[in-house]
């Protein structure tokens, strides 16, 4: 995999942003995988301040997220769909039928997560794949314990995720217990991955995931099987890392 390390979070997401860029110049109906949280809140106000001043154009591409909290319908401000439109999709002219997220609410998720998985497939797969990485290791909603091997489906988030995410709540009893999500094996899918993460709180669990053992304690170390994996950081949360790693000079 590759590393590269970067002065602040600035420098780190205007990287992203420059080969969502490239990508979308080259390949304007590109099927890019999206996050969501607060790590990539810069990259996609930086789109959009592209997208309105004409350097770029958002409206072919098709967008699949990661997750979505199971009991919040999609107009809940808190909601992962609700986070897209707002930071992202209201801005750059993707009509609803371009961007798919998991359901929050429905009759049967398995079903539903089924639907996604063979969405995706319909599509072509996920040509470019954007995550972020929990304090844990977990990559989407995929904690500690998750296969290799996971599709989408209904997961239990750890007591540790739920604390984490309560800073987007009123009250922190809000916080969903569950998650639909995409699984390792449905991420590891996609042709290309790039991992952003800012921050010392996630130092720990980046050097896990780039020089620890590879397996479920920490689910973004099963990125290491895949042939084009970048992780994009910050100085903070490359602070583990040994130099061995390989990670470039800071820009």
């Amino acid at each position: 995999m590759n590393v590269l390390v970067f002065a602040d979070p600035t420098a780190a997401s205007l990287h992203i942003v420059d080969e969502v860029s490239k990508i979308v110049r080259e390949r304007p109906e590109v099927v890019l995988g999206l996050a969501t949280g607060g790590t990539p809140t810069d990259v996609y106000r930086e789109l959009v301040r592209r997208q309105q001043a004409g350097d770029i154009d958002l409206s072919g591409v098709t967008t699949f997220n990661l997750d979505e909290y199971v009991g919040l319908s999609p107009e809940h401000p808190q909601s992962f769909a609700s986070f897209m439109r707002h930071h992202l999709f209201d801005h750059v002219g993707l009509s609803v039928d371009r961007t798919h997220l998991p359901p929050g609410r429905c009759d049967d998720f398995s079903a539903a997560a089924r639907d996604y998985e063979a969405d995706i497939a319909r599509h072509g797969g996920i040509d470019w794949q954007l995550l972020g990485i929990g304090d844990n290791g977990h990559i989407a909603f995929n904690e500690p314990g998750s296969p290799a091997g996971s599709r989408t489906r209904i997961v239990q988030l750890t007591a540790e995720t739920i604390e984490a995410n309560s800073r987007f709540f009123d009250d922190p009893r809000d916080v969903p217990r569950r998650a639909i999500t995409m699984g390792i094996g449905t991420i590891l899918e996609a042709k290309r991955i790039r991992l952003l993460a800012f921050g010392a709180q996630k130092a720990a669990a980046v050097a896990a995931a780039i020089q620890g053992p590879v397996g479920d304690d920490c689910p973004a170390s099963f990125l290491r099987r895949h042939p084009d994996v970048t992780f994009v950081l910050d100085r903070a949360a490359a602070g583990r890392l040994q130099r061995e790693v390989g990670a470039n000079p800071e820009s």
